[in-house]
C-alpha cells in the first residue's frame, strides 16, 4: 500500500465510494471536514456514494439528506437513490419481499445462538432499522470483544448458511449470494446508466476493514484511511494507497489530494 500522496490519477475520477464506519467517521460521529469535503466533490461534478453495512433506515436518511447520489446499504441488499426533481426514492433489493420475511426467521435462529454462546455480545442497536441483515454489535456499544470470540460469531452464522462478513464494530450476517460489489454494479448500471467494468478506472473507493476487500480487490483507485493498519494482517486484497490520518480525517485528506485541500477546515492536524 502507497502513500495518497502519491496517487496520480486525479484528473480521471468521476465518482467517489466509499464505507462509512471509520471510513468517514471518527470515535462514532462524522466530523464537518468530511461533509466539507463531499460537497466540494460534487461542486467539481464527482459523483458520491456511500457504500455500507448500516440499515435501511439510516440509508433512507442518507439517500434524502447527504450531498450524496445514493446509498448502497446492509452489505449490498438494496441500494437507495433520491431523486430531487420527482421528490421520489429509488429502492432496489437483491432479494424479494417474500425472501427477506423467510431470511429474518432464519436470522433470528441465529441470533438466539451467537447470543447464547458469545457472552458480552450483543444485537446492533440499529437493528430494528433493518431490512436484510443480522448486525452482532462486538464494540460499538458493548466492551470490545476478542478476536477468537469475534470469528466464533462469523463461524455460527456460516454453519447455518449464511454470509457473514466483520466490519470494525459488527458481524452482518445474511442470506443471499451478493455483497457491496454486486449491488455497486447494479446500481451503476440503473441510476447512472454505465457498466461499472468500463469505467472502475475513474472510480475512487475507501474504506477502512476486512469486508472491503471486494471492492479493493476490483478498484485500481482504492484507498484505506489509516486505521485499516489494524486489519493489515487479516486482508487479502489490500487497497492501492493508505492515508496518513484515520477515519473522517483520513477521508478529508483522501478528498483534498483529489480535489485539491478545501479553504474551510483545517484538519491536517494531528491524527485522530
Amino acid at each position: 500500500m502507497d502513500s495518497i500522496d502519491q496517487f496520480q490519477s486525479l484528473e480521471k475520477i468521476q465518482y467517489l465510494l466509499t464505507d462509512i464506519d471509520d471510513t468517514m467517521t471518527c470515535n462514532g460521529r462524522i466530523p464537518a471536514c468530511v461533509f466539507a469535503a463531499m460537497e466540494r466533490l460534487q461542486r467539481v461534478g464527482i459523483r458520491v456514494v456511500p457504500i455500507t453495512g448500516r440499515p435501511g433506515g439510516w440509508c433512507d436518511h442518507i439517500a434524502r439528506m447527504w450531498p450524496v447520489d445514493g446509498v448502497v446499504g446492509e452489505n449490498g441488499a438494496f441500494y437507495f437513490a433520491y431523486d430531487d426533481q420527482t421528490r421520489r426514492m429509488v429502492r432496489r433489493y437483491f432479494r424479494t419481499r417474500t425472501q427477506r420475511a423467510e431470511d429474518r426467521k432464519r436470522l433470528m435462529t441465529i441470533q438466539a445462538e451467537v447470543l447464547a454462546k458469545v457472552p458480552g455480545c450483543r444485537v446492533s442497536a440499529d437493528q430494528a432499522y433493518r431490512e436484510a441483515d443480522l448486525a452482532i454489535d462486538f464494540c460499538e456499544d458493548v466492551s470490545p470483544l476478542d478476536s477468537g470470540e469475534i470469528r466464533t460469531i462469523k463461524e455460527i452464522f456460516e454453519a447455518h448458511g449464511a454470509v457473514a462478513k466483520i466490519s470494525s464494530i459488527h458481524v452482518n450476517g445474511w442470506f443471499g449470494d451478493y455483497d457491496k460489489l454486486t449491488m455497486t454494479r447494479l446500481f451503476f448500471q440503473e441510476i447512472f446508466g454505465v457498466d461499472l467494468e468500463t469505467v472502475k478506472h475513474q472510480v475512487v473507493f475507501s474504506g477502512d476493514s476486512p469486508n472491503d476487500e471486494p471492492m479493493f480487490a476490483f478498484f485500481p483507485n482504492s484507498v484505506g484511511v489509516a486505521n485499516l493498519l489494524d486489519f493489515e494482517n487479516d486482508l487479502t486484497h489490500k487497497p492501492a494507497w493508505i492515508t496518513k490520518k484515520s477515519g473522517g480525517q483520513g477521508f478529508a485528506e483522501m478528498v483534498d489530494r483529489i480535489t485539491g485541500p478545501g479553504p474551510e477546515f483545517h484538519h491536517g492536524q494531528g491524527s485522530v
